[in-house]
């Protein structure tokens, strides 16, 4: 869930960059405006300096830092520089400035400012914040307007509200809001309900937001207020009865803006709230609507949203299309907010990529988004939730890299395999080792209860068919008791096919194999159907437990099910298909058929799926049901210039890539893009992502 705070900070109107024109298109308006009363006047010609002396009206003064009557010339010559993106000449000035007047007030704050928007350093901006509230030593308004820096400690005060909620210090952001209203008696009430949500105080942040409504007109106001109480509806673990605070959030905030280029956060949010009702479309509609407008300051990206959605629901080709749209929005996103949800786009990066068979770059990002801070102030759940959600997604790619690496094992010749099986082991040992992040964070029994609510709100996204991942590392006794709990809270109040796929995870790991079944049929025939991966899941673990209980035809329907749906989901359970291996009696037929047999992924029996090996008159493996469906196959020529024996081998991995991966090729240079490489690197690769880029700018 998103604050409705936006990047410009409390208490600001645009407070990162200026909106006005620079300012000698606003000289060029003056003297069109004035022209007709100098005229006719019969004074001498007006001299360029005489323009000091015309009194502007206010309407036409250009914004700086959210006000207009700044008038240091060092800092409009600052703002005139954003205005035009002159960023690099912005820094310079700011820091020539703070380099003659090092103890002003405004030289400080403008200096953080460029360093925390254009630059998003947060640290750096904070230290000069610091110094500059440490230099507005001013006991009352009066002292501070005398100085010439009313307007200066207001923004500092601002400022520094804002830094500390991004920063995850929520006390200390409420302690500045308290200091503005005290100081120059502004109301800094709307601000106050995203800190105490933060904080969990839920009943403190809805009095707050009730209190803006009784009292405020600003429609700004009121959707921060509206936001706000959509949020605290959410901390229950039962679903609520609808999503009128939601709503009106959109609506106030769309009425703030004629334009309609509004924040994405309410509608974000709205597609959250939709979701938690398992309203999938209403999600969906949600989320095309934010998509219409490229904001660069809003830090909801609701690219991330629908390459969630679209995961789960296995839309894959969509899912991509996802991916390079989101990739463009980052592009154009202030660096602040890069900052700020950066650790959203590596994480729901990871998942496609997991699900595309490149778990090697899953991890990559996984581990990123767990290594690096992430500032979420704006994100209702904390940074102990960014990680567990990181520590999980990165011990299943490093498992299901250990697939991979073993399905191409079971190709090479024991002494060759030395060196690749100790990457695996390596690979099984940071597995290992996330799991054990993972389990410490989730050990805590409110948040680990709200995760098994379906979509939990308030909660960072961890998508539903990768959850079931969690009973393994807290223990399936310890989630017995806890599911039960928190399905008398509520939790599967609206479908309890949730309820029934954590009981099948858990029959399953226990090798309960009846109760797997049964449990799993009941999931089945009620989880949701836009629920494909989830529902793939279940399949696999029915496949497992109907085989093993001599169920051949229910278990291959299973087997199929699954693969369909979603083919990196073999991997992910370290389960193999049951198949009966054909092949003729040449030399290569022989040396694919003892790799396949190697091979994790497969196992022989009578009663099995038919996997096909041919040499002629192209080199294929094809997996056949046993009425002759094909559920996958690939052919590749031979290459005459290699042995028997590497052709055997690359036709065994190929068919393996295809077969339990989505068949996308995504080269290593779009890949790395994903680690936050320059969007335009990505548009040269792929001609789609800029005709995706224009599609956007034209809505």
């Amino acid at each position: 869930m998103k604050s409705g705070t936006s990047a410009a900070g409390p208490g600001t109107i645009g407070l990162s960059r200026s909106l006005a024109p620079p300012l000698h298109l606003l000289g060029l308006c003056l003297l069109l405006v004035f022209s007709s009363s100098i005229l006719a006047q019969a004074d001498p010609p007006l001299s360029i300096d005489s323009l000091d002396s015309i009194e502007i009206p206010d309407l036409l003064r250009p914004l700086c830092f959210g006000f207009r009557d700044i008038s240091e010339l060092r800092a409009l010559s600052i703002c005139d520089a954003l205005d035009i993106d002159q960023n690099v000449k912005a820094r310079e000035l700011s820091e020539q400035w703070l380099r003659a007047e090092p103890d002003s007030v405004a030289a400080q704050f403008t200096f953080a400012e460029i360093l925390f928007t254009v630059e998003g350093n947060m640290p750096r901006a904070l230290f000069h914040l610091n110094l500059a509230e440490e230099l507005s030593t001013y006991e009352n308004l009066e002292q501070a307007y005398s100085a010439g820096d009313g307007q200066w400690y207001y923004l500092t005060l601002s400022q520094l509200s804002y830094v500390h909620q991004l920063m995850g210090d929520q006390l200390k952001s409420l302690e500045y809001l308290d200091k503005i209203n005290q100081f120059y008696g502004i109301d800094m009430e709307s601000f106050r309900g995203w800190p105490l949500i933060k904080l969990k105080e839920y009943d403190a942040a809805r009095t707050s937001a009730n209190r803006v409504l009784q009292s405020s007109n600003d429609e700004r106001e009121r959707a921060r207020a509206w936001n706000t109480l959509c949020a605290v509806e959410l901390a229950s673990l039962t679903p609520i009865d609808s999503m009128a605070a939601c709503d009106r959030a959109i609506d106030e905030d769309e009425d703030a803006d004629s334009s309609n280029d509004y924040d994405t956060v309410y509608l974000s949010n709205a597609s959250e709230v939709s979701l938690s009702l398992l309203q999938m479309d209403k999600a969906e509609a949600y989320l095309d609507r934010a998509t219409r407008y490229l904001n660069s300051r809003s830090v909801a990206d609701p690219w991330i949203y629908k390459l969630y959605l679209t995961m789960s629901q296995g839309r894959f080709d969509e899912a991509r299309e996802a991916l390079d749209r989101m990739l463009v929005w980052r592009g154009s996103q202030d660096p602040i907010v890069s900052v700020m949800n950066r650790a959203e786009h590596f994480l729901v990066s990871a998942s496609f990529l997991l699900l595309a068979g490149y778990a090697e770059d899953a991890i990559r990002l996984s581990s990123t988004a767990l290594s690096q801070p992430d500032r979420n102030g704006s994100y209702s759940a904390g940074a102990e939730q960014k990680d567990s959600a990181a520590a999980l997604l990165n011990m299943v790619a490093n498992r299901s890299e250990y697939q991979i690496r073993m399905e191409t094992i079971a190709t090479m010749d024991w002494t060759e395999s030395i060196g690749a099986r100790l990457g695996a082991a390596r690979l099984l040992l940071d597995a290992w080792r996330a799991e054990r992040r993972a389990a410490s964070i989730f050990a805590d029994f409110e948040v680990l209860q709200n995760r098994l609510r379906p979509y939990a709100p308030l909660d960072v996204h961890i998508p539903e068919w990768i959850e079931p991942e969690i009973i393994a590392i807290i223990g399936s006794g310890i989630m017995s008791s806890i599911l039960e709990q928190a399905r008398d809270n509520g939790a599967f109040m609206l479908n309890d096919g949730y309820y029934y796929s954590y009981l099948t995870e858990i029959a399953a790991l226990e090798r309960r194999h009846q109760e797997t079944l049964n449990a799993g049929a009941l999931a089945l025939a009620r989880l949701p159907a836009e629920e494909v991966l989830l529902r793939a899941r279940v399949s696999a673990r029915l496949a497992n437990a109907a085989w093993r209980g001599e169920q051949f035809t229910d278990a291959l329907s299973h087997y199929e099910a699954a693969l369909r749906q979603d083919p990196s989901i073999l991997r992910r359970l370290d389960a193999s298909i049951p198949v009966i291996i054909n092949a003729d009696d040449s030399d290569f037929s022989r040396q694919v058929e003892k790799y396949l047999t190697r091979s994790p992924r497969f196992r022989q029996a009578d009663a099995g799926l038919i996997l096909e090996i041919s040499a002629a008159p192209d080199l294929s493996i094809c997996l056949n049901t046993r009425t002759g469906t094909r559920l996958s196959c690939y052919t590749m020529l031979a290459v005459d210039n290699q042995s028997s024996k590497w052709n055997a081998q690359q036709l065994t991995r190929k068919f393996h890539t295809e077969t339990f991966g989505l068949g996308y090729d995504i080269s290593k240079a779009q890949r790395s893009i994903l680690l936050g490489s320059s969007v335009i690197l990505s548009s040269q690769l792929n001609p789609d992502l800029q005709q995706n880029r224009d599609a956007i700018l034209v809505r």
